[in-house]
């Protein structure tokens, strides 16, 4: 695996365990609050003879083991979007946003959907959301599946968000950049590695760094900034944002906490606190690295969990 190799030893034997967990990975759900409740969905599924599990940290995320998405596929639930099947490392980016109602919200790279309809329901259709996809085929989909989850005041935009105007702005942003995939490998796969080689990681990391480049420079001053791959690798995450934060001196990182500060008084920008994601079988399985940007998360992966980057960033507001 070339791009692991670029792992020091302990990460390196982390992951490599944690792509053969991935092999028995379950079924992971999210219950779409825009046309049904997760005890409407836990009703359907406890009918169907379905075990499920909750997610401490996501009220609306389910687990379900010793099941195959295709059994899903054959539930009303999910003909008539009432549950999108996403991993349990996709929910996080717009978790850790908290969209606002009211707000102007753009999700840079928003194919398929998920995390776009994700954003409209943690608003409840209320935000003013703007979907940018490049690829015509993938922009189809993305309304497709916006359309059968009921998300609403959705502009999408059938463009390149690296080429947006500077006369946009907006108060939220979702960067779930184009990377490796490194975090989503499972033991085996032979195609996926051989993809995942040096040439796609430089071509993958300008993208991301003319993409976050972009997204600072919109963002409204007061403004989030979500940044996300679903990358283990430095070069895509923590490298990444450090640049953009030398190149944009009027932004800093938010920290994600798993419990509240122990005092209010701090400097910096009011920290993000994901409650319970750190005790029992759904916890975040953390991956820590010498180098790591205070504040950010990276996620290991594992059986429950594909390896995942998030950093939330502030721009700060004028004096």
């Amino acid at each position: 695996m070339e791009l692991i190799d670029l792992l020091d030893e302990q990460t390196r034997a982390r992951v490599l365990t944690g792509f053969d967990e991935a092999r028995e990975r379950p079924v992971t759900l999210r219950a779409n609050t825009l046309k049904s409740s997760i005890g409407e969905v836990c009703t359907v599924l406890e009918a169907s003879g379905f075990t499920y599990r909750r997610v401490p940290w996501y009220a609306d995320a389910l687990v379900l083991d010793d099941v195959r998405e295709r059994d899903i596929w054959n539930l009303d639930i999910y003909r008539d979007g009432h549950v999108y099947l996403q991993s349990l490392s996709s929910m996080l980016p717009p978790l850790l946003m908290g969209p606002r109602p009211g707000t102007d919200v753009l999700d840079m790279c928003a194919a398929p959907g998920g995390k776009t309809a994700q954003i409209a329901a943690l608003t409840g259709n209320a935000a003013h959301l703007t979907a940018c996809e490049m690829s015509n085929p993938r922009a189809d989909k993305l309304v497709h599946n916006l359309e059968k989850l009921g998300a609403a005041n959705v502009n999408v935009m059938r463009t390149d968000a690296r080429r947006l105007d500077e006369f946009f702005s907006f108060d939220q942003i979702l960067l779930d950049a184009p990377c490796t995939g490194t975090g989503t490998l499972r033991a085996g796969d032979e195609r996926a590695e051989k993809r995942m080689t040096r040439q796609l990681l430089a071509k993958v990391a300008k993208s991301q760094r003319a993409l976050l480049d972009r997204a600072l420079t919109i963002l409204k001053p007061d403004g989030t900034l979500v940044y996300s791959t679903c990358s283990i690798l430095a070069e895509e995450n923590d490298e990444q944002v450090r640049g953009a934060l030398k190149r944009h001196r009027d932004c800093e990182v938010v920290p994600i906490l798993f419990e509240k500060p122990s005092s209010d008084a701090q400097d910096g920008p009011r920290p993000i606190v994901l409650d319970q994601a750190t005790n029992g079988p759904c916890a975040l399985p953390v991956l820590p690295h010498s180098n790591a940007l205070p504040g950010t998360l990276t996620i290991a992966p594992s059986r429950l969990f594909e390896g995942f980057y998030v950093a939330v960033i502030r721009k700060k507001p004028r004096r």
